[in-house]
């Protein structure tokens, strides 16, 4: 083979090794480690955003959108398509975007059907939407791939991130009501077995020394008539054992949806350390306060804006993350401590 043949070989199988996809992970960016997440949900397109300065100011090394990014409820992909736009040229969030990663997740609003699963007969083309609202690119795996889940790592070995967004929506059973009151399907599953199987992949023999696992709907609450895991318990005890099985490190869920935020916290055998589940949620509009049983709940219930904000103390010992639930005006309504 002539050399200049050889040269060229060599330089098409680098070539061609650059551009296979990533199958496993949506964004990776190992080098630096990062100190601050902020995250939350429910931003209704038309109302006041008075939180994004604030979540701003904390600089954030990565925001998620945890779903109900945009209120479109509309099969109508021109109509969904106009809100995320309004959403994204909102003046403070354009400040965010240009300062700190952002990803995300979808829920229900932003899906496009209140309360809706896999039965949405537009899901292919809404994910396309929510993958241009999160400027992921046009070549990105994500845009080929079945449902809009995706995992991001962050770090160096020894400080490393890795985030776990899980789609709600996508695969989702059709809620099973009673009376016009949901009750639990134990038949019924959120995940679908692709995303199932992905999530496993993702939990093996991490090598990620936090794991941030995030859902539109909550994950412990249960004692509550509304969207939850809880609605669908075998896939609920699935993921439960599923985290008691790959034992991650530093494992923590997030979610939204609720119009409140607040804190759960359960044990899973084999996981070594209290589960915690950090809910926030809205960014421009919460419920009216009212009496709510959560037998898992740790602390109070916030009835007022907020966004959830993470701090990773990578030098204490043992790993502690300091999760706290703010508001407009730097308020901190919240906070937890999280030790592994």
């Amino acid at each position: 083979m002539k050399k200049t043949a050889f040269l060229s070989l060599l330089l098409g199988t680098a070539l061609a090794a650059c551009r296979t996809p990533k199958t496993e992970t949506a964004s990776s960016d190992r080098q630096k480690p990062i100190t601050t997440i902020a995250f939350g949900s429910c931003s209704h397109q038309k109302r006041p955003t008075p939180l994004w300065d604030d979540i701003v100011a904390q600089k954030p090394d990565v925001w998620i959108w945890l779903g109900d990014n945009i209120y479109g409820d509309s099969e109508s992909m021109d109509t969904l398509k106009a809100k995320y736009e309004k959403q994204k040229a909102n003046p403070g969030y354009a400040q965010l975007r240009q300062s700190t990663k952002i990803i995300g997740i979808w829920d229900d609003h932003d899906y496009g059907v209140n309360d809706g699963g896999k039965e949405y007969p537009r899901r292919k083309e809404s994910q396309q939407l929510l993958l241009d609202f999160l400027d992921v690119p046009a070549n990105d795996p994500l845009r080929k791939q079945e449902g809009a889940y995706s995992a991001h790592v962050y770090g160096p070995k020894g400080q490393r991130v890795k985030v776990i967004l899980l789609d709600g929506r996508y695969f989702r059973d059709p809620l099973k009501t009673e009376n016009k009151i949901n009750v639990p399907d134990p038949s019924g599953d959120i995940l679908g077995e692709a995303q199932w199987q992905w999530l496993e992949r993702q939990l093996t023999n991490s090598d990620a020394d936090v794991h941030v696992i995030g859902c539109g709907i909550q994950f412990l609450a249960n004692d509550h008539i509304y969207e939850k895991w809880g609605n669908f318990p075998t896939a609920r005890q699935r993921l439960l054992a599923l985290l008691g099985k790959t034992k991650p490190k530093g494992a923590i869920l997030i979610s939204g949806d609720r119009h409140m935020a607040e804190v759960s916290k359960t044990s899973v055998p084999g996981l070594g350390y209290d589960l915690y589940d950090i809910t926030s949620s809205g960014l421009t509009h919460v419920s009216k306060p009212r009496e709510e049983t959560n037998n898992l709940r740790v602390g109070p219930v916030i009835f007022e804006l907020n966004y959830g904000h993470f701090t990773i103390n990578w030098n204490e010992k043992p790993l502690t993350v300091t999760a706290r639930i703010n508001g407009d005006n730097q308020a901190t309504y919240l906070t937890q401590e999280i030790r592994f």
